[in-house]
């Protein structure tokens, strides 16, 4: 996926077992961050960090949604655990994963894995994709997140 392309409509389970559409969001800047893993180091530094800065986001027009593997179950866990005020999608069958490119090989205690690219996508109000913040460092990543959005509006 390259930016300025339009992104595919996809249905996924959030954390309370709903159906979401992207086009739910039509008309809205939508945040759609993917992440490892609930409730591990890095993905907990990373929700946080969107839970933080998530009035500015509301204020700045978007809606922040973040994707993993897990089961909707263990979403809505970690969701409760860090109170995050977003939706998080349940891409247990990878479709989501696949379709923006998010799956790569790595190296888990010298054993190869394939597993998620922590990757961040910014996709305007008219589903075309704005921006793409590949393997994301996730300690200041929803500031420069919030930073594209205000840039993206001037």
């Amino acid at each position: 996926m390259e930016v300025h392309d339009k992104v595919a409509d996809f249905t996924l389970q959030d954390d309370q077992e709903n159906t979401v559409h992207l086009s739910d969001y039509a008309g809205t800047p939508v945040v759609l961050f993917f992440y490892p893993r609930a409730d591990t180091p890095g993905c907990t530094i990373e929700a946080c960090g969107f839970r933080d800065v998530f009035k500015k986001i509301q204020k700045a027009g978007a809606v922040v949604l973040g994707i993993s593997r897990d089961t909707p179950k263990a979403q809505a866990k970690f969701k409760a655990k860090y109170d995050l005020p977003y939706p998080l999608l349940a891409d247990v069958d990878e479709k989501v994963c696949k379709q923006f490119g998010v799956l790569k090989e790595k190296n888990m205690y010298g054993k190869k894995v394939i597993g998620i690219e922590r990757t961040t996508y910014l996709i305007g109000p008219d589903q075309t994709l704005l921006r793409i913040f590949p393997k994301v460092k996730p300690e200041g990543h929803a500031e420069e997140v919030l930073e594209a959005i205000k840039a993206w509006q001037k």
